[in-house]
């Protein structure tokens, strides 16, 4: 009867506030959402660079967000002259488990790999090449990463039971997330003697000629798409 009756009580009892038989205290229930930030939608990001605040003057588009509420800036948003978005974007996609220290490390050793392989070859280079070699690593990952930039990327749809690969074209934000991709791919794919700072420096140095391996994986795919072309009505129905 003992054991009815605690069953019974169970059934009223609400499910958030039964407690387990080592705890004395009712256990809460958490929300299953994420906490929502704090700034209403009609917050506008910071224009914190001084190049994107020339172009804003020179478009005479200030007085329309001057009475615009802005978002405060980000912890490692400045308008300094040595920030690069693009380089932070890399260091993010190389960090592992949070340890940022070691990923910006990594990178500013491919960087001083890329500048130690372009100076011996602009030393090696006559007269008339030396202009054409460019010894900045920055500027080197800025060409890179565009010239591994996909314009097209194959997307399965289903029709009559029958998947096909339709090419779509692509957006610019999952065109950049998939050039940094493949490139770190392709630096990780190396021999076990091989250093990760070394590869990658050489994967940038080759992209930025438009040689090596992401630039065959970029012409693969774009490829493929020419080969899809016929299905790319499916995209519309």
């Amino acid at each position: 009867m003992s054991k009815l009756r605690g069953i019974a009580l169970l059934s009223k009892c609400p499910l958030k506030y039964i407690t387990p038989s080592f705890q004395s205290f009712p256990v809460p229930v958490r929300n299953k959402y994420a906490k929502g930030t704090s700034f209403a939608d009609f917050f506008q990001n910071p224009i914190y660079r001084k190049e994107d605040q020339a172009k804003i003057i020179e478009m005479n588009e200030l007085s329309k967000i001057a009475a615009i509420p802005v978002k405060p800036p980000a912890v490692y948003q400045t308008s300094s002259v040595y920030h690069d978005p693009l380089v932070d974007k890399v260091i993010n996609h190389v960090m592992k488990k949070g340890n940022k220290k070691l990923a910006r490390e990594l990178v500013e050793k491919a960087f001083e790999n890329i500048k130690r392989v372009q100076i011996e070859r602009y030393h090696l280079a006559s007269p008339e090449n030396k202009s054409k070699i460019e010894l900045c690593p920055k500027e080197i990952l800025h060409k890179a990463v565009e010239n591994c930039k996909p314009l097209l990327h194959l997307l399965p749809i289903k029709r009559g039971g029958i998947t096909y690969q339709v090419p779509c074209p692509i957006t610019d934000h999952r065109s950049l997330f998939l050039s940094i991709k493949w490139l770190l791919e392709a630096a990780k794919d190396r021999e076990r003697t091989v250093h990760f700072p070394e590869q990658f420096a050489w994967e940038l140095i080759d992209a930025a000629n438009n040689t090596g391996k992401v630039i065959k994986r970029k012409q693969d795919l774009h490829r493929q798409c020419e080969a899809n072309r016929a299905y790319a009505h499916y995209r519309w129905q």
